[in-house]
């Protein structure tokens, strides 16, 4: 009989507490006035592309900067929606809190590829989307010239780079990609005095596999300054070209 008034009264408190706290919720989230606005933006410590200054900004011109405003009349969505405009951004979640502030979480975009050509100069992102340079920041990233054109970019390149990304050792060796009129590629690694030619992006996996194995086998009995040129373009084939002379 006692634990089944206990529950009772148990249950009573637990309801009133909830309503008590819901109606608070109401009155501060919809009835109120903001009073503090909120931006994180993540891998800011890595990455300088967007500033919570600028955001205010943008919001600002869009009229729709929160602080001031009654809770109820924001647009959190509106708010997102301006904001996804700015090609650094990836993604933008805006909401509200019962305390009168409007938080924003804003994920920058993440560059895997720096692409520099007639047809423009631009980064390559890591959803195989293109994002502008940056004024207030450089990212450091293998680098494409030559014969680019956006289709290549966003497909092959990208594909490309993103295997840099995810490979320690290429990732660490390939410092720029040349990619010629005819759509073969050219490699200039970090280490060596050698150019690589791929060839074309097909079966490039392959071929650098092929290649890291022979700098396991054969480079540290030659040495990096052997060779000029190594030719990974004919398949299952390493073909060498000394300095001054082709093997």
């Amino acid at each position: 009989m006692f634990l089944r008034i206990l529950s009772v009264v148990v249950a009573t408190i637990l309801f009133c507490y909830i309503f008590v706290v819901a109606f608070f919720f109401k009155d501060a989230g919809v009835e109120g006035i903001c009073r503090n606005f909120s931006v994180v933006v993540k891998d800011s410590a890595d990455k300088h592309f967007v500033t919570e200054a600028e955001l205010v900004y943008l919001l600002k011109q869009a009229n729709l900067y929160a602080v001031g405003q009654p809770m109820k009349s924001i647009n959190t969505h509106q708010i997102e929606t301006v904001l996804l405009k700015n090609e650094m951004i990836a993604d933008v979640q805006a909401y509200k809190t019962p305390s009168g502030t409007v938080r924003l979480n804003v994920k920058q975009k993440i560059p895997v590829l720096r692409v520099i050509s007639s047809r423009g100069n631009y980064y390559v992102d890591d959803k195989g989307g293109m994002m502008p340079l940056s004024n207030r920041y450089v990212a450091h990233l293998p680098v494409a010239s030559g014969y680019i054109e956006k289709e290549l970019a966003v497909t092959d390149l990208y594909k490309f780079a993103l295997f840099l990304q995810e490979n320690d050792f290429w990732n660490d060796q390939i410092e720029q990609i040349y990619v010629h009129p005819n759509r073969e590629v050219e490699l200039i690694p970090r280490v060596g005095n050698h150019r690589i030619r791929l060839g074309t992006f097909d079966h490039f996996e392959e071929k650098l596999a092929n290649l890291q194995l022979f700098y396991k086998q054969a480079i540290p009995k030659t040495g990096w300054d052997k060779y000029s040129i190594i030719n990974l373009k004919y398949k299952g084939q390493i073909v060498c070209t000394k300095k001054n002379k082709q093997i």
